[in-house]
């Protein structure tokens, strides 16, 4: 089976695929493309979430070739030509990265929250990212980071 996908702006041909092939394994293992992290492959961790036409997907849960046709982006896209996007940059400068192993999948999904709900307050974080595990953090500089970026957006408007 053949399809084409379009990811981060690019056009790519999927060549030989079994079609039962996830998003996760393609973007991974046939794109080279590692951000989206495979961890629980149940759609329950957030570690593999990317955008798919705007909205926030566990890539584990989507079959590749279903992904034709649309569009596709993931953590790798949201750093600008300038450097860290201003979500990574507030992770950084809060702490909120441990391990690392959540973190692409939390900056896909502050990216996402961010767009919907410019200066959220914590229940609706706690909501929105409620599909994100971290084993390391415990959450508090995650949202210190959410509140960071927040306020950077509004302040540079």
């Amino acid at each position: 089976m053949n399809y084409k996908l379009s990811v981060n702006g690019t056009d790519h041909t999927v060549e030989s695929t079994w079609e039962g092939e996830s998003l996760l394994y393609v973007l991974r293992e046939r794109l080279g493309l590692p951000g989206a992290k495979g961890a629980c492959e149940q759609g329950e961790c957030g570690s593999c979430s990317v955008l798919l036409d705007g909205d926030l997907v566990c890539s584990c849960l989507v079959l590749a070739a279903a992904a034709e046709g649309r569009d596709v982006r993931t953590v790798e896209a949201v750093a600008g030509p300038e450097g860290l996007s201003d979500v990574q940059q507030a992770f950084l400068d809060a702490g909120a990265v441990q391990c690392g192993f959540c973190t692409p999948g939390l900056i896909v999904a502050v990216h996402d929250l961010l767009e919907r709900h410019p200066q959220p307050d914590d229940l609706t974080m706690r909501e929105e990212l409620a599909g994100n595990l971290c084993r390391c953090t415990g959450y508090g500089r995650i949202m210190e980071a959410v509140r960071m970026a927040a306020d950077r957006r509004a302040a540079s408007a």
